[in-house]
């Protein structure tokens, strides 16, 4: 059976590619991929979806690939239409833009409780069901993280990564196009937000008041939009908010795309990724947090962290990034910084 997006207006973790007990305690439900598969590659995918058997009548653990397509607003194309022409077999449809706190001034700031909760069920995902975030052909990885980070926090047991659509595409694997068919609503139980894994704007801005004097605590700012936009030079991609370009205070720049092979787009292996850290001087005994323009690419640093081992007690991440943050800082704070 084919699968529907959902089209709705939403208010307002973890596992790991490495062992750990973290990984394990949160993975109270058996996955159907078993430790050590945060990331799949489309091998491993195709291999288990043979296997597992979507049926009205099953009322086993399934496999839900769930497309993250999501483009920024000068790019001109959009999610649904990608997933509507190309996707993987029963795929399901996550809209960053609806899936969100609706009351929110900032674009992509995460939904409650009850409206994640709400949007799963109208997804027909079950609690029990392992879930695969993956990206658009076009750009790789790119919004899959922070969809699948939206999952961890909210305490999905079972959420892997596809490393990627565009090598599933390439590699021959199955792909369906056309308007889904409807899926049941299923169900789906309220969790609380897992507040360990985000920091909001005024915790942030103490942080950028006290980084650099004596005795305050170091923590790493890493922003993960382009060079051109941290450095002040190229503006913001959201033309009708007239926000500033720039970066906060003490920020360490990571562009997502040093992450992310140029020809593949897929995220680089865990030694590639922990030696682009390590150029740039991050440590993994401190505190991180991850920004970018509105929390999504954010979210690719996260995980780019996770894979190179940097251990998920040190790891948050700026929700209302810089959106937020050059909207709401005051002049008189000089907590808009750009390269001289």
């Amino acid at each position: 059976m084919l699968l529907t997006s959902v089209r709705c207006t939403l208010r307002p973790l973890y596992s790991l590619s490495s062992a750990s007990s973290l990984a394990a305690g949160r993975r109270a439900m058996s996955s159907s991929f078993g430790a050590n598969t945060y990331f799949l590659n489309p091998a491993e995918l195709n291999t288990a979806l043979k296997k597992n058997v979507h049926s009205k009548l099953s009322t086993a653990p399934k496999i839900i690939p769930l497309c993250a397509s999501w483009f920024l607003p000068n790019d001109g194309r959009d999610g649904y239409e990608t997933f509507k022409a190309a996707r993987i077999p029963h795929a399901r449809f996550f809209d960053l833009d609806t899936i969100k706190d609706p009351d929110s001034p900032y674009p992509h700031m995460l939904p409650s409780p009850e409206d994640f909760a709400q949007a799963m069920g109208k997804l027909g995902i079950r609690r029990d069901d392992d879930v695969v975030v993956y990206d658009t052909q076009e750009l790789g990885i790119f919004s899959a993280p922070r969809v699948a980070w939206t999952l961890q926090v909210f305490n999905h047991p079972n959420i892997h990564i596809l490393n990627n659509f565009r090598t599933w595409v390439e590699e021959g694997y199955p792909i369906e196009s056309g308007e889904p068919v409807p899926v049941e609503p299923v169900d789906y139980p309220v969790s609380e937000l897992d507040k360990s894994k985000v920091v909001a704007f005024e915790e942030v801005r103490e942080i950028a008041k006290e980084q650099g004097k004596e005795g305050a605590e170091e923590v790493q700012i890493l922003d993960a939009r382009s060079a051109g936009r941290f450095n002040g030079i190229d503006p913001e991609p959201r033309e009708d908010t007239g926000l500033s370009s720039g970066h906060i205070p003490h920020s360490i720049s990571v562009p997502f795309t040093d992450l992310v092979d140029p020809n593949t787009k897929t995220l680089y292996p865990p030694a590639e990724l922990k030696k682009i850290f390590e150029s740039k001087s991050i440590d993994p005994s401190k505190p991180i947090i991850s920004s970018c323009g509105t929390g999504v690419t954010a979210a690719v640093i996260d995980v780019a962290l996770q894979r190179a081992g940097f251990p998920p007690e040190k790891r948050r991440l700026y929700d209302g990034s810089w959106t937020e943050w050059a909207q709401r800082v005051m002049p008189s704070d000089n907590l808009i910084k750009k390269t001289e």
